[in-house]
């Protein structure tokens, strides 16, 4: 958790300043009421400092974006001619390089998730390992205090009836 944690708080900035750009380059240029169609024929970074317009290099027309369709369609402005945002990346090259960066971010979060819930679960697992060992070691400690109990009980009723263990049990039938 702590990789994906510090990975989210490295791209917060990015991301708020980025949103924050587009939005404030939106209402400004919104505000100041400027159609697109007056750059057409002009270069291409003049169009494109209002966010709201599109690029076509092919015909180097200047036209609104159309916001109804998530990518322009090839009756306006084909993919490989068209420019938002910045003039030297196309539709084309952008669609591509954006399904590489997240798909590797969706990887990336995928292998994450799997490595922290294996090590969370290896975790788990090594606390019942250690669990169980303190149990077995707990009940091999209380097995021997009994037998040690039982072995002294024992004892003591032999030697109370004199029926002692002795180290050599012929040694009663010697004479002397």
């Amino acid at each position: 958790m702590g990789f994906l944690r510090r990975l989210f708080l490295l791209c917060l900035p990015l991301l708020l300043s980025t949103l924050s750009s587009i939005v404030l380059g939106t209402l400004a240029t919104a505000g100041q009421g400027m159609g697109c169609q007056k750059y057409t024929n002009k270069t291409c970074e003049e169009c494109l400092k209002n966010v709201t317009c599109l690029w076509c290099s092919s015909s180097k027309k200047c036209m609104e974006y159309p916001v109804r369709n998530i990518l322009p369609p090839s009756s306006l402005c084909e993919l490989s001619s068209a420019r938002w945002g910045v003039c030297w990346v196309n539709f084309e090259a952008l669609i591509i390089t954006m399904s590489v960066v997240g798909g590797t971010i969706l990887i990336t979060l995928f292998v994450c998730c799997c490595f922290c819930c294996r090590k969370k679960k290896n975790r788990k697992a090594d606390k019942e390992d250690e669990k169980a060992a303190r149990e077995r070691e707990q009940r091999r400690v209380r097995q021997e205090e009994r037998r040690a109990e039982m072995k002294s009980r024992h004892d003591e009723i032999r030697k109370k009836y004199g029926l002692f263990k002795e180290e050599n049990p012929y040694a009663k039938f010697e004479n002397n």
